[in-house]
Order: structure tokens, then sequence, then C-alpha cells
């Protein structure tokens, strides 16, 4: 478990943050920029001390103030990647990654260069000095060398926050392969939810110092009450689900839960492998009767479990499908004409075309590695 429960006064700011999750996959501490995400992580470190409270990892106790066991940065075994990464500049990119593991005596030396170098794909960099690499190498970098500095947790904040688009793109597929390819807990410091739906296993929702909501990502994200803390508007609902077959005559893949199965473009991902799709509250259409005579492929039954009014016109419904939820966002006249209220039996009717194919997280059971 990663338990952290600490207390801190930052100038006028009240830090007051207490949860406990499983430590394993993607912990990601989501919420706007100035909640304290950065201060909790910052503080499980050892790089900030709080005021009270404690941090234990896996039955560690790194810190507790009324044991008073305050554990120094260097002895926690604490891997942390900032927004940039922090390279030596005049040490090649061997060289720094290098330096994680002289950090590390040798007995205790469980992961190894040669599978970070291969992990990661930097063979082809090592005799660069980081002025001469891109944004996205120089992260793959950064997360190498606090690999090899053999953490028991991996801390990163926002380490493509400072990225564009196309270098966001080149090391997301890297932390995925260190989620699901090692068995090191990662806490991923973020305000952005495309990050948060690809690479989260559990999210903790922040605001303004407080934990608003923790458990996985699909649980929290189906709320209706996160868009005012976290600031998207954009609402919607995270589904997990396993590929079941492809149909290649008509260019489409089905993707099967317990709710049911939804028909999607072709995925390049093979059966059986488990994905994660964000489906927008836009793209759900609420029916009161199976659908016939339309285009509309994917109909899941539902039951509505509550409402929540949102600006003038519209109405957020949260529809469980199965174990999961859905988001449908119709207007006041179709909530009321409807007749619809908690409790009430509807038909998801959602577009094929809606998902894009580039932003499907696909999912895999890490790989157990002592590590």
């Amino acid at each position: 478990m990663l338990d952290v429960a600490i207390r801190q006064m930052l100038g006028s700011f009240d830090l007051d943050i207490a949860f406990a999750t499983e430590n394993r996959g993607v912990i990601a501490l989501f919420g706007r920029s100035g909640s304290g995400k950065t201060s909790v992580i910052n503080a499980i470190s050892g790089l900030r001390r709080p005021d009270a409270g404690h941090i234990r990892v896996d039955g560690v106790t790194y810190y507790d103030s009324r044991e008073r066991i305050d554990i120094p940065v260097e002895k926690r075994r604490v891997g942390y990647v900032f927004q940039d990464a922090r390279l030596f500049p005049h040490m090649k990119v061997l060289t720094n990654l290098e330096f994680g593991l002289r950090r590390v005596p040798e007995p205790e030396r469980r992961i190894a260069l040669g599978p970070v170098v291969e992990l990661l794909g930097l063979s082809h960099l090592l005799d660069r000095r980081p002025r001469n690499l891109s944004g996205g190498e120089k992260q793959r970098v950064a997360l190498g060398r606090a690999l090899l500095s053999q953490p028991r947790i991996l801390l990163m904040d926002e380490p493509m926050a400072s990225l564009d688009a196309a270098r966001k793109a080149e090391i997301m597929p890297y932390i995925e392969r260190l989620r699901d390819e090692l068995n090191i807990p990662i806490v991923l410091v973020s305000h952005a939810i495309d990050e948060v739906v690809r690479l989260a296993t559990t999210l903790v929702l922040i605001a303004e110092g407080r934990v608003v909501a923790s458990g996985p990502v699909g649980e929290v994200l189906g709320r209706l009450d996160i868009a005012a803390t976290t600031g998207v508007q954009d609402v919607g609902a995270v589904l997990d689900l396993t590929v079941a077959r492809h149909e290649e005559a008509d260019g489409l893949t089905l993707l099967a839960f317990d709710g049911g199965t939804l028909a999607v473009p072709h995925l390049a991902v093979e059966p059986g492998r488990a994905v994660r799709l964000r489906v927008h509250a836009r793209d759900v259409i609420v029916a009161l009767e199976p659908p016939a005579g339309i285009s509309v492929r994917n109909a899941l039954k539902g039951r509505i479990v509550e409402f929540a009014e949102v600006g003038p016109a519209s109405v957020d419904l949260r529809i469980a499908v199965g174990s999961a939820f859905l988001i449908a966002r119709i207007t006041r006249q179709a909530f009321r004409d409807l007749g619809l209220a908690p409790g009430r039996e509807v038909f998801a009717l959602v577009k094929g075309v809606a998902f894009d194919p580039e932003l499907v997280a696909s999912m895999r059971a890490p790989a157990v590695v002592d590590v």
C-alpha cells in the first residue's frame, strides 16, 4: 500500500492530504494547477517535510511525526522524474544513466543497465550529450536514470508538460512499458485528462489541498460532480474492455465487457488484449426502446443512477451499464419529455466513429519482476 496522510501550511495554502491505495501500476494525482499535487510527491520523496502525519510505502515508514521518523532523501529509494529532465549537460547519455546506478551499492542493484537501455530505446543515444537530444529523448534518459537508482517507487512530476504533442506521443508508450513490464509503482502528477486515462491504474483527485475522490480511474471519472473540481468540461466516462474480435470486412473491432459489446474503428490490437476507452458524454444518445432503423450500431442497455443539471439547458445522466458507467449529456427538454429519472431503464447509443483509434489506451497486466 501507498499510505499518505500529511498536513502542511505552505504560506496561506493549507495542504491536508489523506489517501491509501494499492501500490501498483500508475497512481495518478490529478487536479488543477496549484491544487497541491507536486507538494505531495515532494513529501513522499523527502524533498519537503510535512508539519504532521505519516507516509508509508509497502510497510516502510518514510515519515511519521508522532514516531519522530523522517528517513533522509538518499535512503528512501525513490526515483524522481521532473518536468524538465535535469540531465548533467557535460555528461554523455551513458554517463548520466550510470550516475543513477553508482548511487546504489552493487549487492542492491536489481535493475541492470542493459535492460533499461532496451526498455527505453536508448541504445542509439548513449554517446550523445543532452544538448543533442529532443525533449522526449531527454525525458527517456531521465526515466532510465531514475530506474537505475533501484527505486521502491517512481515519482513523476508532469513529465510531459514541457513537450509538444509529437514528443508527448513519443514518450507515452515508454511510460506504458514501465507500467506494464516492471513491478515498480509509479506516482504520476498530471492535470491532463488524456494522460490520466491512458496511463493510470488508480486516480487520486486533488483540489485546493484536499483529496476529493480516490479509486479506479473509471469509477472516479464516471462521477458527475468532478467537472468543477478538475476544470474538465468535456465530461466522459472510462470503460475497460477486452478485444473480442476483428470484423476485417467492415474495418471494425468488437470490444466486450460485462455491459455488452462496442464496435469501434479497427484497432491494431490482438484479440484478448485489454483496452481502455474514454466515451464522451456528447457522443451518447439516450433512448427508451431498442433502436431500429438508425445507423448507430452500439446500443447498451443500462439504468439511470443519477443526474445533474448543467447550465441552463443541459442535464448529465450517469448510466450503469454492467459494472461500468456511461455519462450522457442531453437537453433539459429531452430529460423532461422522456420522463427520465434514477432507476429508469434506458438504452445508451454510442456512435462507433466517435472513437479515435489513436487515443485508445492499451492496457496489459504487469509482468512480475522482483525489484
